[in-house]
């Protein structure tokens, strides 16, 4: 028997070697793509930390197709994928989930039951309530207090005595005013003065991103749940204003709800925002208080954050473009004039401004997605492997990561036409774009994500009739405040750039506006021009 195990053991031990190779090995490493710089970072840095965001990723999209391999920290194999199909088949196939960074991340700020966290009939039923505040009636109804936000940001730049201002900070506080009163019916004052305080610091926390990040975050998605949870309660800054931020919301969430359900009792108005309409009796999908409350922080920061990063870029290309910006101008004097309920989707330029502005500043221009089962990803367009093979489809294995380019779709030939990296709104009025099936809810556009993570807010944007059944998890973003807001600030002033102050998209917690100092910042020459 000894004599028998003895020679056994050697064999069962080469059986079982061969076999954890044979399973290590991924279908990703059969195909091409750029070689990596480190084993440590693998292509991240190029990827995450680049000083103008997608200066590497852009030119493997043109090397290497819309589907290729990198690599992610300590040797990890990354699957990029930009194809249509496949990201169609990704976002709406139960077999993949955010990344668990992403995830640690919105429970630190948000908390478990808000609903970019929650999962399956929780999330739907939380999601289904949400959608009365988002639909285009709904939405048009928020005019009147994006018009007024649009007014102060007005007065505002006329109080700078400099030539060149931060446009970026007073978009900021604008569009958390503009949310605040839409979703709460409240101004921000209202909140206290310690909830506005502790909200600017998550701000300036968001505009953060640096080595140790990326490796914090590829050590942490590593690790068990609960190790990430032990860690939020670490004496850090970074902690102590998330979990303060989250404390703050659900008192003050909490206060805000009692008083409209108090007032609703007595039989008084409470208004239109998205809370009086969930606290409303009458509404059959009401939530209770416990389900409300942590939606807050939610649609507060959401809103906040990504609203001012693309006004911002769209502010940044209009001074780069003075042409379009005198054009855009006429149009909105023109659509205008002394109307007080414009239609903003009959005005073409504006909207081919916004779609082109969206197209290149998706607010996350990269999610990362694990593969919870092994599945076959299709693909629209067949790729030639590292071996010289045409690939119809890619086989991945559960646990392996998928990074859903949302940028690099975004700057596919076959989707935008001719030189899709140039800001060129005139493609969205010439017939360039492509014109088949939809990826996303707004103009082909995965900006608002795709199948059942649709933003929640993407009508907040639209004031165009579209009846779209399902929202979801993301960031709420506004074409109609952005339609509400540009047309007031292109309307009386004129923008040029700040030749000392370059601005590049980089990727934070989302894509926003940088200067050299590493702040976010927008430095603009503004011009009363009416």
């Amino acid at each position: 028997m000894e004599h028998t195990l003895r020679y056994a053991a050697p064999v069962v031990a080469v059986v079982l070697i061969f076999y954890l190779r044979l399973r290590r090995r991924s279908a990703i490493q059969d195909l091409a793509g750029p070689p990596s710089p480190s084993w440590i970072f693998g292509h991240m840095r190029q990827l995450l930390l680049s000083p103008r965001y997608g200066a590497h990723e852009f030119n493997w999209l043109n090397s290497y197709g819309p589907v290729y391999a990198l690599k992610g920290c300590f040797g990890q194999d990354r699957l990029m994928v930009a194809d249509p199909v496949a990201m169609q088949y990704i976002l709406n196939s139960p077999n993949f989930r955010r990344s668990s960074t992403e995830d640690n991340a919105r429970i630190l700020v948000f908390g478990e039951k808000g609903f970019v966290v929650l999962r399956g009939s929780d999330h739907r039923r939380v999601r289904s309530a949400l959608n009365i505040g988002f639909t285009a009636a709904a939405v048009r109804s928020y005019h009147a207090v994006f018009k007024v936000v649009a007014e102060q940001i007005c007065e505002q730049l006329e109080s700078f005595p400099s030539t060149v201002t931060d446009v970026c900070s007073l978009l900021s506080a604008a569009t958390f005013e503009a949310t605040c009163q839409a979703i709460l019916g409240r101004p921000t004052q209202d909140l206290g003065e310690e909830f506005v305080a502790n909200n600017r610091e998550i701000m300036r926390l968001t505009a953060s991103q640096s080595e140790v990040h990326v490796l914090a975050d590829a050590i942490i998605s590593r690790l068990p749940t609960w190790f990430w949870r032990a860690a939020t309660h670490l004496p850090t800054k970074s902690f102590a204003v998330a979990r303060r931020g989250r404390e703050l919301g659900n008192q003050v969430g909490s206060r805000i709800v009692r008083e409209k359900r108090e007032a609703t009792a007595q039989g008084l108005e409470t208004g239109s925002d998205l809370f009086s309409c969930l606290v409303d009796p009458n509404n059959s999908d009401t939530l209770t208080e416990e389900d409300l409350v942590p939606q807050m922080a939610v649609m507060l920061i959401g809103g906040q954050e990504t609203m001012t990063n693309t006004i911002s870029f769209g502010l940044l290309e209009l001074a780069k473009h003075p042409d379009f910006q005198d054009r855009l101008r006429a149009e909105i004097h023109s659509a205008l004039g002394n109307n007080t309920s414009p239609a903003y989707e009959n005005m073409s330029l504006l909207n081919a401004f916004l779609r082109e502005i969206l197209r290149l500043y998706p607010a996350l221009p990269l999610s990362a997605r694990i593969v919870l089962e092994d599945t076959v990803i299709p693909l629209g367009e067949s790729i030639i492997s590292s071996k010289g093979e045409h690939i119809n489809q890619i086989p991945v294995r559960k646990g392996e990561i998928v990074n859903v380019a949302i940028a690099a779709y975004q700057r596919l030939y076959s989707r935008w036409g001719k030189d899709p990296h140039t800001f060129n709104p005139s493609r969205w009025l010439d017939g360039e774009t492509y014109q088949g099936e939809a990826v996303g809810p707004y103009a082909n556009l995965l900006t608002f994500f795709g199948g059942p993570h649709i933003c929640i807010g993407w009508r907040f944007c639209v004031s165009i009739t579209i009846d779209l059944p399902g929202v979801a998890e993301a960031y709420l973003k506004s074409i109609f405040e952005m339609q509400v807001i540009i047309c007031e600030l292109v309307g009386k002033f004129s923008f040029a750039v700040s030749e000392n102050d370059p601005v590049n998209p980089r990727l934070m917690t989302g894509l926003q506006p940088i200067v050299a100092t590493g702040k976010r910042a927008l430095p603009l020459h503004v011009t009363r021009v009416v």
